[in-house]
């Protein structure tokens, strides 16, 4: 009972302007919020993780404690409504989520999936290999060694607008061609 006094004592001083009454506030009730934290299901880093919650709420909340009132009841119930709000947003996401596991990941072995990329990248480089000269070297300037307007300008001897046209004839060509395959 003297801790709730002195606690709702340090919280009339905090809401007056005392910073170090505030202060002393936040650490004398930091360890209770632990313990509720705790108590409410939260485990490990997530019990540091509602404590902080609760403490921005009290911090945002404070000029809404009325000092004629006892401060732990009013401490416990903004706790206990950043804790449910913390336990049901952790339950969504585990609606929505699920953990990886070893079967969830991609095995290095050619057969499982590289050869599917091996395959779309000859096809890309054989559709490449039928365009036009002017087209395969903006593509090839452009897209494939990622070079700017101006650098590729000054090794085609092309100018920007010509790259830029040449290029974006180029992307239609290729979809053309890889649609059909």
């Amino acid at each position: 009972m003297a801790e709730e006094s002195d606690w709702s004592a340090l919280m009339v001083r905090a809401q007056g302007g005392d910073a170090a009454a505030y202060r002393q506030l936040l650490g004398a009730v930091t360890p209770y919020l632990r313990a509720l934290a705790h108590r409410a299901g939260l485990d490990g880093p997530e019990i540091e993780d509602g404590v902080q919650d609760i403490l921005l709420t009290l911090h945002m909340i404070r000029h809404t404690y009325d000092p004629t009132r006892p401060f732990a009841p009013w401490l416990v119930g903004v706790a206990q409504h950043r804790l449910t709000d913390r336990l049901r947003r952790r339950g969504r996401q585990g609606a929505r989520e699920m953990p990886l596991t070893e079967e969830h990941e991609t095995f290095a072995h050619d057969e499982t999936n590289h050869h599917e990329e091996r395959s779309d990248s000859r096809r890309l480089r054989g559709a490449i290999e039928t365009l036009p000269a002017g087209q395969r070297q903006a593509i090839e300037l452009l897209r494939l060694r990622e070079l700017s307007l101006r650098e590729a300008s000054a090794i085609s001897g092309q100018s920007e607008t010509a790259l830029k046209v040449a290029a974006h004839r180029a992307i239609k060509r290729l979809r053309t061609l890889l649609e059909g395959l």
